[in-house]
């Protein structure tokens, strides 16, 4: 994906995730998304819904769908990270699950993984 359509689904989601008071973050590596969404469970399930529909999505898996006391991206409705070679050498034991885009068998294998890197590389956004 170029920057400029990274830019354009990441305005969206986050103007669409404000209307709905949802929050979350967004992390691409390898021509793949991995993602979290937060809010009340019913407008989360149908944004993941709409996403799901959307043509531009295929290979949709969900990791977890869970309950949360609180939002752990609380100050971005869509926060976002393009992971490349620098986040590897900075990040040396999540690169093997970013390197070549997200496996998501892979990911969801090890309990929370997922959600802790999306929180990592949103803590890294923010320094």
């Amino acid at each position: 994906m170029t920057d400029l359509q990274l830019r354009e689904i990441l305005a969206t989601a986050a103007r669409n995730n404000a209307k709905h008071k949802v929050t979350g973050m967004l992390i691409y590596a390898g021509g793949s998304f991995m993602q979290t969404l937060e809010g009340e469970a019913s407008t989360v399930d149908k944004t993941f819904a709409d996403i799901a529909k959307d043509p531009r999505h295929h290979s949709i898996v969900l990791l977890l769908r869970d309950q949360i006391t609180e939002r752990h991206f609380l100050h971005w409705h869509m926060g976002f990270r393009r992971l490349g070679p620098v986040d590897a050498l900075q990040c040396p034991s999540y690169a093997p699950f970013f390197a070549k885009g997200f496996n998501a068998l892979t990911i969801g294998a090890i309990p929370g993984l997922a959600l802790e890197m999306l929180r990592d590389f949103a803590v890294m956004q923010r320094d």
